[in-house]
């Protein structure tokens, strides 16, 4: 075979690549192909990670588990507008350890194998509102729990301060035959005005991360780089 046959087939492939790509996830294709290569070597780019506990700048949420930021809010892909941000580890299932960003009343859910949800009294950008903080992929695909025992299905209502230990990064996805890759998922939910947090699965029940976190987490005004403390 010609070196020009191989070259010219090469390029095929990364064309047809980057095509599947960009009709799968849209704007995000060009992170994707980079959390592809994450996962795949996550020691390849460490200047990518973020450490838990880092605050950027002044912003009021500290970050809440070791890895890189793959999605962010409003990534569409999957004929599906994210709600928040998935931070991947690069490690197996249950080794990276997930904390509080912030503050607040933790619930969850008599149902919930991989998720809690915290409770926010005074938004620290609009003190006079509530919002909810939603961590989840906290299991292994069978949906044995990550979620440490502190917080059996069925709380409600328990304080944690920012940074305790929830659990750990796991890849649940409600399917045992179809895991997602090891990362957690961030939202941060809007409440109903009655006391309760609205349906996270809805991009419009859901608030922009990116000032919570000092990051650029808005896939409208960031389209392909990888979010990281400047």
């Amino acid at each position: 075979m010609s070196k020009k046959l191989v070259l010219l087939i090469a390029l095929v492939a990364i064309a047809t690549a980057g095509i599947y790509l960009y009709f799968k996830f849209g704007r995000s294709s060009a992170r994707t192909a980079q959390v592809f290569a994450w996962i795949r070597d996550s020691a390849s780019r460490p200047e990518l990670a973020m450490k838990s506990g880092t605050r950027c700048g002044d912003a009021p949420f500290v970050f809440p588990t070791d890895g890189l930021v793959g999605y962010i809010w409003d990534d569409y892909f999957n004929r599906h507008r994210h709600q928040g941000m998935d931070i991947f580890a690069g490690t197996d299932a249950g080794v990276t350890p997930v904390y509080a960003a912030y503050g607040g009343y933790l619930t969850r859910k008599a149902d919930w194998k991989s998720s809690v949800i915290i409770r926010v009294p005074n938004d620290p950008l609009e003190p006079a509102r509530q919002i909810w903080v939603y961590y989840t992929h906290m299991a292994d695909p069978n949906g044995t729990s990550f979620i440490v025992g502190e917080f059996p299905a069925g709380t409600s209502e328990v304080f944690v301060e920012a940074g305790t230990l929830l659990g750990y990064q796991g890849n649940y996805s409600g399917s045992p035959i179809n895991p997602v890759g090891v990362h957690l998922h961030l939202s941060i939910v809007k409440d109903n005005g009655f006391g309760n947090f609205m349906n996270e699965l809805e991009i419009e029940n859901t608030r922009d991360p990116s000032p919570y976190f000092g990051l650029s987490l808005n896939a409208n005004e960031n389209t392909d780089t990888i979010p990281t403390c400047k």
